[in-house]
């Protein structure tokens, strides 16, 4: 019977996150990983909104009508069904939620 390599077992049995992505989602670069990548950010800023959202004890509906828009654009955005314009996410955070929207970029 043969004995698996260390670096087989690694791949079975990954050590860090990136690790784990890449035997799931494939390597940084590919079309399957960009695709992940593009939804986890997705979430992630559905997830900022609708946390703010609540922070600020507002229902859907109550943040729609401040923005003069449709409760069921507000779900849309929360569930991460539609990419969200810096624009629009500013008009939410800003206008809807009376906070202020501020962008790092590191290197």
């Amino acid at each position: 019977m043969k004995t698996k390599k260390n670096s087989d077992k690694r791949t079975l049995n990954p050590k860090t996150i990136n690790e784990h992505f890449d035997q799931k989602y494939g390597k940084t670069g590919t079309r399957n990983r960009a695709s992940f990548e593009q939804k986890a950010e997705a979430y992630m800023v559905a997830e900022l909104v609708k946390e703010s959202r609540k922070k600020a004890h507002l229902t859907q509906e109550q943040l729609a009508q401040k923005l003069n828009v449709n409760r069921a654009y507000i779900s849309k955005i929360e569930r991460a069904s539609s990419d969200v314009r810096i624009s629009t996410l500013r008009r939410i955070i800003e206008t809807g939620l009376g906070g202020k929207l501020n962008i790092n970029v590191e290197f």
